[in-house]
């Protein structure tokens, strides 16, 4: 079982950075598409960032392209999401997801088939 455990979240002021690690069990991470999602409350759950399982290739929402990167380290089976300028907007739960069957990077929640349990992220204005 791949099991994905996130973390760096926190409390951050309006133009201030964190960075999201995601740890992920298993030997053949590096096989695996990775992706980002966010959820802010009351809303649905939405597509942030993708790697492509050898890290060449990425996608990002519109709202966040220039102020995040996502980057991919397959020797320490995690995946990194690095967020600068932050805006009250960001505000909500990060999930990493693992898309153990394509080597692309996917925007489509129903390509990942291996969650973590999220982590918070609140952007006070």
């Amino acid at each position: 079982q791949v099991q994905l455990v996130e973390s760096g979240g926190g409390l951050v002021q309006a133009g201030g950075s964190l960075r999201l690690s995601c740890a992920v069990s298993g030997r053949t991470f590096s096989r695996y598409a990775m992706g980002w999602f966010r959820q802010a409350p009351g809303k649905e759950r939405e597509f942030v960032a993708a790697i492509a399982s050898l890290g060449g290739r990425t996608d990002y929402t519109e709202s966040v392209r220039g102020r995040f990167t996502i980057s991919k380290d397959n020797a320490k089976n995690t995946v990194f999401l690095q967020m600068n300028s932050l805006k009250p907007e960001d505000t909500a739960v990060y999930y990493c997801a693992a898309d153990s069957t394509n080597w692309m990077a996917s925007r489509s929640m129903r390509d990942y088939d291996y969650w973590g349990q999220g982590t918070q992220v609140t952007v006070s204005s």
